[in-house]
């Protein structure tokens, strides 16, 4: 079980939620997979590619879809959408 955060670059208060996962062990995609259950990997894939939001795992971002990351009980991942500047 990992805690997960949504969250925006508009200054929204975060959401959150808990998320239960096989093992402590998950790639970023496989991650991916199992949070946008029923919203669309294809499409999560997608925005995260072209930098649409960023994964930090605790205070790290990850940046590889393919990387392995660590998810003992209790880990905090954060989904930071990132919004464009409206403007000049």
């Amino acid at each position: 079980m990992i805690d997960v955060v949504d969250e925006a670059t508009t200054g929204a208060p975060p959401a959150r939620s808990r998320l239960e996962i096989p093992a402590e062990r998950l790639t970023l995609r496989e991650l991916i997979r199992r949070r946008a259950a029923g919203e669309g990997f294809d499409r999560a894939v997608t925005a995260f590619a072209g930098n649409g939001f960023v994964v930090l795992v605790g205070d790290r971002q990850v940046e590889d879809l393919d990387e392995v990351l660590e998810l003992p009980t209790g880990t905090e991942v954060t989904f930071l959408r990132l919004v464009p500047l409206a403007g000049g």
